[in-house]
């Protein structure tokens, strides 16, 4: 059962950030995202983006829609 990403204005300008800020981690975030279409629920998706970084991506489940909201340090997303 696939999903559909959505990507918002303001994702997109966070992710681009985020992606030059940890260029060498971009093939795994675009793995992640891939993994995240098939299969929201893929076991892959709850650990490490790889050993030494983890990657933080918030988002809203619509039906078969991805809704991607924010991404970067768990500390990063979650600041209040």
């Amino acid at each position: 059962m696939s999903y559909r990403l959505v990507f918002t204005d303001s994702y997109n300008k966070k992710a681009a950030k985020w992606i030059k800020k940890h260029p060498t981690l971009k093939d795994q975030y675009l793995k992640t995202l891939q993994l995240m279409e098939l299969d929201i629920h893929h076991p892959s998706l709850r650990v490490s983006i790889n050993m030494s970084y983890r990657i933080t991506l918030e988002l809203i489940i619509q039906d078969r829609d991805i809704i991607l909201i924010n991404i970067g340090s768990h500390d990063e997303v979650y600041r209040w």
